[in-house]
């Protein structure tokens, strides 16, 4: 019986998708749940499972745009499931009382031995590396995670290294055109419309960042023995933007139609690159977190990004962003806010430049910060406030325990 796979509703309002990569071929028969193809919407990337198991036939092929509720491929249930090769020789070894046992042993290890784990398999695929080239590290000679990351890294050396490379080039005149995906077209239509759509301003400071470095350089190994990750700058910055949020509520708010919307809980939008463009994963009611919380969340939903396995419950619904070009070597810029978002605050690069404290040039590590916002809903009062406010809680992070100086707390100020 062939039972057809139709493409399911992937989010309120998403009539189309992309079938952008297909992990099975045709002809390949496949078990029950098993994720066969990797579907692309306009705001993620979600896995097509199989919904019975049996053999596959493939309808539609990579790169096509296909509707919701669409046959994308059949599944004729009463194909047998194949007979796997290292079960084969198992019987044969087993009847075959010549064979000695070490065969098994043998038997098992050619299989393991080369062949790359899951995870690995990608990095390999994604840069062109044959599995033949990678010794695996990994139980019986599988290929690990960290083996393809190596090879990757030692491919880059070489063809950086190679002295080919920096002969002359023979002038190269040709163009590509490549269809942009779903994603990519949606990120598109959103920051035009931001752009068009809002009154939006930029205001800038800078911020010493020598307290939150030496609470890190002090703390940092006993925090990642306790709590199984490291401490790096977002979790302060996070901590920081929720108490400027909760002292500023019209950053944390939104316009619908005549109304705004104020948020008494705090959904902060991390924006990060994945390979195929921009993310914006969010954390819930992060004025809950601890610091450990924040950087074990980043953590998960970066390596989601990476993999293309965010869901569209984790981009949808954030309050507020925070996107850290300092990664990239960025020393300033002015962020797009992500709608319907009044603000977005922009991380940079730190660089060690000296400043005048108490009468004296020093060297510290600075950064400069800025908040993009919808002046129609944000004041410039606000705005700046909202700013000075994360500088005050990341120059004195003893702040950030209540959001108040705990001395004037302690005097009822």
């Amino acid at each position: 019986m062939e039972i057809e796979l139709k493409i399911p509703a992937v989010g309120e309002s998403i009539s189309e998708v992309t079938i952008s990569k297909w992990m099975k071929q045709d002809g390949d028969y496949v078990e029950m749940d098993e994720a066969i193809a990797e579907i692309e919407s306009e705001k993620a990337t979600v896995e097509l499972n199989a919904t019975h198991a049996g053999t596959l036939k493939i309808i539609c092929a990579e790169g096509t745009d296909i509707k919701i509720g669409a046959i994308a491929a059949t599944i004729n249930t009463e194909a047998t499931a194949p007979v796997k090769k290292e079960t084969a020789k198992a019987v044969n070894i087993s009847t075959a009382v010549e064979q000695p046992k070490v065969e098994l042993t043998e038997t098992k290890t050619s299989y393991a031995n080369g062949t790359p784990s899951p995870a690995a398999a990608k990095i390999l695929n994604e840069k062109g590396i044959d599995t033949k080239l990678v010794s695996g590290t990994g139980k019986d000679g599988r290929i690990t995670k960290e083996d393809a990351v190596i090879a990757q890294v030692s491919s880059s050396n070489v063809e950086t290294s190679d002295p080919k490379s920096y002969g002359k080039a023979e002038a190269n005149r040709e163009q590509r055109r490549e269809k942009m995906s779903n994603l990519r077209k949606a990120v598109a239509k959103r920051l035009v419309a931001a752009k068009n759509e809002t009154a939006m301003l930029t205001t800038f400071n800078e911020v010493n960042l020598q307290a939150v470095m030496d609470l890190r350089n002090k703390y940092k190994d006993k925090f990642k023995e306790k709590h199984g990750i490291g401490l790096g700058f977002m979790s302060f910055f996070t901590r920081a933007c929720v108490l400027a949020l909760q002292k500023y509520p019209a950053v944390n708010a939104y316009i619908d139609g005549t109304d705004t919307i104020y948020n008494d809980y705090c959904d902060i939008s991390i924006a990060v690159s994945g390979p195929k463009g921009l993310m914006v994963p969010v954390m819930r009611n992060a004025e809950t977190l601890t610091l450990w919380d924040i950087e074990k969340q980043i953590a998960a939903l970066a390596l989601k990004a990476r993999d293309n396995k965010l869901s569209i419950e984790e981009m949808t619904g954030g309050t507020f962003t925070i996107s850290n070009g300092g990664v990239f070597g960025s020393m300033l810029s002015t962020p797009i806010i992500n709608p319907p978002q009044s603000a977005i605050l922009g991380m940079h690069n730190i660089i060690e430049r000296p400043i005048a404290e108490k009468g004296q040039v020093i060297i510290r590590p600075m950064m400069y910060v800025a908040l993009s916002y919808d002046h129609r809903i944000i004041d410039g009062r606000e705005s700046v406030g909202f700013l000075v406010t994360v500088k005050q809680m990341l120059e004195n992070p003893q702040l950030m325990l209540t959001g108040k100086d705990p001395l004037e707390s302690l005097m009822g100020m």
